[in-house]
């Protein structure tokens, strides 16, 4: 009986599907072999930093904690609660104070 299985030939709808889901594999392998090369390309990019001014100079007694950039500003923030805006060529255009939230 086991000779009669093994000469058997295989059903063209049979050989058929199985080519179908080889080709399925590879193109599945290939899929996340090219998602993972993609993710490590991208997640290895050092972002482009704004271009910085030579200096800033800031109010008398007054200590940076925080700098941001916005297009055509960059604002600091001061331990004084203050918001120091400057030029991206480093023109102090002015400040504005933060109010302390009102519970």
């Amino acid at each position: 009986m086991d000779e009669d299985h093994a000469t058997q030939a295989e059903p063209a709808n049979l050989r058929f599907l199985r080519v179908l889901v080889t080709i399925l594999t590879a193109v599945m392998i290939g899929g996340v072999a090219t998602i993972v090369l993609l993710l490590v390309m991208k997640l290895n990019e050092r972002p482009a930093l704004p271009a910085l001014p030579a200096a800033l100079s800031l109010p008398e007694g007054a200590e940076a904690s925080a700098v941001t950039y916005g297009p055509g500003y960059i604002a600091v923030l001061d331990r004084g609660a203050r918001v120091l805006l400057y030029t991206p060529e480093g023109d102090y255009l002015g400040q504005t104070e933060i109010l302390p939230a009102q519970d």
